[in-house]
């Protein structure tokens, strides 16, 4: 098998890739798995310990830091651009503020979040970094038109997802992660990759197919017989029920899940 990337009938035999949000590199062990080797991999993340994990598995990973710092003109040529950009102003289970600023105006367009910028204004939540992913896009194009793209976000409102649709110019993909793993993880995916023409009056839409449902439960994963050290303490337990709480108290659902019994003969947090 050829480690080439097959989009669109072009095939490229290696990567120059930037990735937004970029964690722990989740997108570097995907090309690795696919076999597509990477001649440079820049990220733009401000997690210490992501960062330093990061570097230990792929050394070789040009650091940017602050996306909102990112001058993506100064890169040069870009293959592949990559992020999930931060999901809990649009999640059901925060406050669904979206793009938004803390006077409550919606930011529906990436000039009028260059202006608010610019001018100082402050956002509400951290959604409003979509923006830059859009920023640092357009800046690539600049070197490379053809870039390809793929962004990841949380299941929304319909009004907030257009507005995503809009600013990308392509449609974006529902897939729920419980296809392939043991977690519910319903998400949308924004790519240029593989894309059709449904109407001619809209944005084109993804031809990315649904992933084979391979049946992977919770139980399946789980060991027999785990040491103890790998379970929750009390007085974790305790305070990661304190922060559900305030966050409930401050109007979203985010906060651990517990089980106990039947597959799960001890306590443990999802």
């Amino acid at each position: 098998m050829e480690s080439e990337l097959q989009t669109n009938n072009q095939a490229y035999p290696f990567m120059i890739v930037l990735s937004l949000f970029d964690g722990m590199s989740c997108g570097q062990i995907a090309l690795r798995d696919m076999g597509i080797p990477v001649t440079r991999y820049y990220a733009s993340e401000i997690d210490k310990w992501a960062i330093k994990q990061t570097q230990l598995n792929f050394p070789d990973t040009v650091q940017l830091g602050d996306v909102r710092n990112v001058e993506a003109r100064t890169l040069g040529h870009v293959d592949l651009l990559i992020g999930g950009s931060p999901c809990q102003s649009f999640s059901f289970a925060g406050k669904r503020v979206g793009m938004s600023t803390t006077a409550h105006e919606k930011v529906l367009t990436l000039a009028r979040y260059m202006e608010l910028k610019e001018q100082g204004f402050e956002f509400a939540g951290q959604s409003y970094l979509f923006w830059e992913y859009v920023r640092i896009l357009a800046e690539v194009r600049e070197a490379n038109p053809n870039v390809l793209f793929m962004l990841e976000n949380v299941e929304m409102g319909k009004q907030w997802e257009a507005v995503i649709d809009q600013a990308l110019g392509v449609k974006g993909v529902h897939i729920n992660s419980a296809l392939v793993s043991a977690q519910v993880r319903k998400r949308i995916y924004w790519t240029n990759i593989r894309t059709f023409q449904a109407d001619l009056f809209d944005v084109p839409e993804s031809a990315i197919p649904q992933p084979k449902d391979r049946g992977i439960l919770l139980k399946h994963i789980l060991d027999d017989e785990v040491p103890d050290r790998f379970y929750l303490k009390p007085e974790t337990i305790e305070k990661l029920l304190q922060h559900k709480q305030r966050n409930k108290a401050n109007g979203n659902g985010f906060g651990a899940k517990f089980h106990q019994g039947g597959d799960c003969p001890k306590t443990i947090a999802t």
